[in-house]
């Protein structure tokens, strides 16, 4: 079984992570999608909701897996059978970073290959602090997160501003 890791902090996830996760799927057998808990970010979400928005989020998506995780994602993937770390890349900035990671990684785990897709120009732009920064200021995210992560999002914003 070929099986890639998608990893991130999903805060939350939206419509960039979910077209990756569907293309990944038809390059893969199973997309295994780790939540990483992300103590250097200050989340919207708690890891246990972001966890479960990206259950809800994929539910109707076969070959998923969706686990947390808290640590080196070269021990996430091995604990997972995973072959490749699945990356998105928007823009070289992103490739500039995500090359030293790849380096990185490899070191660490020579077997584990890095398969990079390139964002989708529909989706491409979006960011989860994007769509964070908008959520909390009072705009409309619903063309950029998927429904059920809105709705999700839309409770959350309200008890932030005690509503």
């Amino acid at each position: 079984m070929r099986i890639a890791l998608f990893a991130g902090t999903f805060d939350p996830l939206h419509n960039g992570h979910r077209d990756l996760i569907e293309r990944g799927l038809t390059l893969f057998d199973r997309v295994v999608v780790a939540v990483a808990a992300g103590h250097h970010k200050k989340a919207l979400f708690t890891p246990e909701a972001r966890l479960e928005l990206v259950r809800e989020a994929t539910a109707d998506l076969p070959g998923i897996r969706v686990v947390p995780f808290d640590g080196l994602l070269i021990d996430v993937a091995k604990d997972e059978n995973a072959t490749a770390l699945l990356r998105g890349l928007r823009t070289g900035v992103d490739l500039d970073y995500e090359r030293s990671m790849v380096f990185m990684n490899h070191r660490m785990s020579a077997e584990l290959e890095t398969v990079f897709l390139l964002a989708d120009d529909a989706v491409g732009p979006i960011t989860s602090s994007l769509v964070r920064e908008i959520a909390v200021l009072g705009g409309d995210v619903a063309p950029f997160v998927p429904p059920s992560v809105f709705d999700r999002i839309t409770i959350r914003v309200r008890e932030l501003n005690g509503s």
